[in-house]
C-alpha cells in the first residue's frame, strides 16, 4: 500500500494543493507510484517521458518542484538539470538516482540539487523530499511578505523586541573571535583539532569564549563566565571579551601577564559590587611544551595524557570582582599531553537522568572517550535532562598520523582522475567495512571535497566564475581547456585510528593551489538557511567534521566506524 502524503501539518498540505509537481520520468511503474502518491495532494501532477520533453514542459508551466529520474533517453537527468538551472536558480529538484552513482552525485551538488532519492524508491523518503522542498518555498515566499511588511510588524513592540535580540546575538558572536573557525593545526609531527561547543540558555549569553593564534607555536583560549544576573552578567562578559580580543589585535608582542593585568583593570571599573566573573586564560605554547593558565573560579580543565590517564587542572585564582588585587599564573608541561578541555560551569552543573547527578559526575569519562567534539557533544546532550544554563566548552585533540596505518596516492588534476580517486577510495573503504551507510556518506564527502581540490584549488575557478560557466553553459569544456595548462597535483592521505570502542577513519586532502580565506567557513556554517546546499556544508553534515589548514589548500574529515 503506498503511504499517504496526507499525513503532513495543514500548512504544507494546503501548499501542496496549489502546487504544480513535474516528474520527468520513463518508466511507467514508477510513473504509477508517483500518481498514487501525489495525485490527491497537488493541483496539478505533470509528468515526462525524457528529460527533453521534461525540459520542454517546464518551459511552458508554472512548476513548483521537479522529481527527476537520472538514467532517461534523449537528455539524462543531470543534462536537464543543467538547461533548467540556467532559467531557475532555485526551484527546487529532487533526484533519482542509486546509491553506487558518485559521479552523478558530484555533478549534481554543483547543480544545487535539493535531495537525492536512492532506487528503489521509498515512498517515506520521497514524501519528505517533497515536504521539505515545500517548506523552503514557504519559506521563500514567507520571507519576501516579510521584507514588505518589515517595517510595519516593527511597530509592533514584541516583534522589534525579538529583532533587536537577533541583532543582539548576532553581535555577541562577532564578539567571540575564532581564529581556528574549522581550522586544524598541522605539524610535522602531529595534526591537531579545535572545536568549539557555544549553546547559550538564552539570548544574551552570560558565556563567552575567545580563540587566537598568537603565532604558529602558541595558542590563546579564554572562557568567560559572567556571574551576576541577567542582561548585567551578559554585558559584563561581552565588554570583558571584548577588551581582550582588542588587546590582542592591537599588541606588538603577545605578553600573558599584561593581558590579564589590564583585563582585569578594565572590567573592575565597570562591574557593580555584587558582580563577579570566572574566567579561564590557557596558553599553549607547543614549542616549548608548556601550558601557562590563570584561572579564576572556573570548574577543572581536563587534559588526557598519552597513557589515558586524565589530569585536573584547578583554579589558582579566585573570581575577578571589583576588589581583587593579586593574580596568579601557574605552569604544566604539555609535552606528553594529547587532549584539552576547557569549559564553563554551565556544562558540570546540568543535572542528568541518572537519579538527579549531576554532569560533574560524569565529565571526566566521557571526555575520556570521546575522540572528537562531536562524540564530547553527543554524549553531555544525552546526559543532561534540559540544559539549565550556557554551555560553553573547547575541545583539543592531537592526532598523531605517522604512527597510524596510512595509504597515500597522488592524483593529476584531470575530471577522469576524478573519477579514478573516486574508484579508489570506494575500494579502500569497503575494505574496511560493510557498511553500505557509511561508505556512502563517505564517498560523498569524499567527492565534494576532492571537486574542490580540483576546481577552486589547483584550477583556481572561484565561485563566481565557475556560476558564470554553468550559466553559459561551457563549464566542462572549459574545465578540459584549463586541465591541459595545469601540472599541480591532488594528494590524499587516509589513516585508521582505533581509540577505546571505535575505528576512526581519517581523510585529508592536499591540492597545489593558493588556498582560500577559510574565515569565510563561518559565515557558511552560520546561515544554514542561506547556504543549505553548499558542497562544504554538505561535506560537514555527513562527517564528524572537516578542518582545514590555514592556507585552506589542505583539508581534513573524519568518519567513526
Amino acid at each position: 500500500m503506498i503511504e499517504s502524503i496526507n499525513c503532513i501539518d495543514e500548512n504544507t498540505l494546503e501548499y501542496l494543493k496549489s502546487s504544480t509537481i513535474l516528474c520527468v520520468e520513463d518508466d511507467i511503474a514508477t510513473q504509477l507510484i508517483y500518481e498514487a502518491i501525489f495525485k490527491n495532494s497537488v493541483k496539478n501532477l505533470l509528468f515526462a517521458e525524457d528529460g527533453e520533453h521534461g525540459y520542454d514542459i517546464y518551459l511552458t508551466n508554472k512548476i513548483d518542484i521537479i522529481i527527476s529520474d537520472y538514467y532517461m533517453p534523449k537528455l539524462n537527468g543531470i543534462e536537464m538539470i543543467k538547461k533548467i538551472r540556467t532559467q531557475d536558480s532555485k526551484i527546487p529538484i529532487i533526484l533519482v538516482s542509486s546509491i553506487e552513482e558518485l559521479d552523478v552525485i558530484k555533478s549534481a551538488i554543483g547543480l544545487h540539487i535539493h535531495h537525492f532519492i536512492e532506487k528503489p524508491i521509498k515512498a517515506s523518503k520521497l514524501i519528505a523530499a517533497v515536504v521539505d522542498a515545500s517548506k523552503i518555498l514557504i519559506a521563500d515566499k514567507f520571507l519576501e511578505a516579510q521584507r514588505k511588511e518589515k517595517l510595519k510588524n516593527l511597530e509592533k513592540k514584541e516583534k522589534y523586541n525579538s529583532y533587536q535580540e537577533d541583532l543582539a546575538f548576532s553581535k555577541e558572536l562577532n564578539i567571540l573571535k575564532n581564529d581556528f573557525y574549522y581550522q586544524m593545526i598541522s605539524q610535522d609531527d602531529y595534526v591537531a583539532l579545535i572545536d568549539f561547543v557555544y549553546k547559550p540558555l538564552d539570548i544574551l549569553s552570560g558565556d563567552t569564549y575567545s580563540a587566537r593564534r598568537i603565532d604558529d607555536t602558541k595558542l590563546l583560549f579564554l572562557v568567560v563566565d559572567g556571574m551576576g544576573k541577567g542582561i548585567s552578567a551578559s554585558l559584563s562578559a561581552i565588554m570583558f571579551t571584548s577588551f581582550i580580543n582588542h588587546s590582542i589585535d592591537i599588541s606588538l608582542e603577545f605578553n600573558l601577564n599584561k593581558l590579564i593585568d589590564d583585563s582585569i583593570k578594565y572590567i573592575k571599573s565597570i562591574l557593580l559590587d555584587e558582580e563577579t566573573i570566572s574566567a579561564d586564560y590557557i596558553v599553549l605554547d607547543f614549542q616549548n611544551k608548556e601550558m601557562s593558565y590563570a584561572k579564576f573560579s572556573m570548574p577543572s580543565s581536563l587534559i588526557q595524557q598519552e597513557d589515558n590517564k586524565t589530569t585536573k587542572i584547578k583554579s589558582n585564582n579566585p573570581p575577578i570582582s571589583k576588589y581583587i588585587e593579586e593574580f596568579k599564573i601557574s605552569t604544566f608541561d604539555i609535552s606528553k599531553s594529547v587532549k584539552f578541555l576547557f569549559y564553563s560551569d554551565g556544562v558540570v552543573e546540568n543535572i542528568t537522568r541518572f537519579d538527579d547527578k549531576l554532569y560533574a559526575d560524569f565529565i571526566e569519562e566521557d571526555f575520556l572517550n570521546s575522540f572528537v567534539k562531536e562524540d564530547m557533544k553527543e554524549k553531555l546532550l544525552w546526559k543532561i535532562q534540559d540544559q539549565e544554563d550556557d554551555i560553553t566548552f573547547i575541545f583539543f585533540n592531537k592526532l598523531d598520523l605517522k604512527n597510524t596505518p596510512t595509504q597515500t596516492k597522488t592524483f593529476v588534476s584531470t575530471l577522469a582522475e576524478l573519477e579514478n580517486s573516486n574508484k579508489w577510495y570506494g575500494l579502500l573503504w569497503e575494505e574496511i567495512t560493510n557498511e553500505h551507510s557509511m561508505i556512502y556518506s563517505a564517498g560523498v564527502v569524499f567527492s565534494e571535497l576532492m571537486m574542490n581540490a580540483y576546481e577552486h584549488g589547483n584550477l583556481g575557478i572561484d565561485a563566481q566564475k565557475k556560476h558564470k560557466l554553468l550559466e553559459d553553459d561551457i563549464y566542462f569544456d572549459s574545465l578540459k581547456i584549463m586541465e591541459l595548462e595545469c601540472n599541480k597535483k591532488i594528494t590524499v592521505c587516509v589513516n585508521k585510528i582505533n581509540y577505546m570502542a571505535n575505528t576512526y577513519v581519517i581523510t585529508k586532502i592536499i591540492d597545489e593551489g593558493d588556498g582560500f580565506d577559510t574565515n569565510i567557513l563561518s559565515e557558511i556554517f552560520r546561515n544554514k538557511a542561506l547556504f543549505n546546499g553548499r558542497g562544504v556544508f554538505v561535506s560537514r553534515r555527513s562527517s564528524l567534521g572537516i578542518y582545514y589548514n590555514q592556507k585552506g589548500n589542505e583539508v581534513l574529515f573524519l568518519h567513526k566506524i
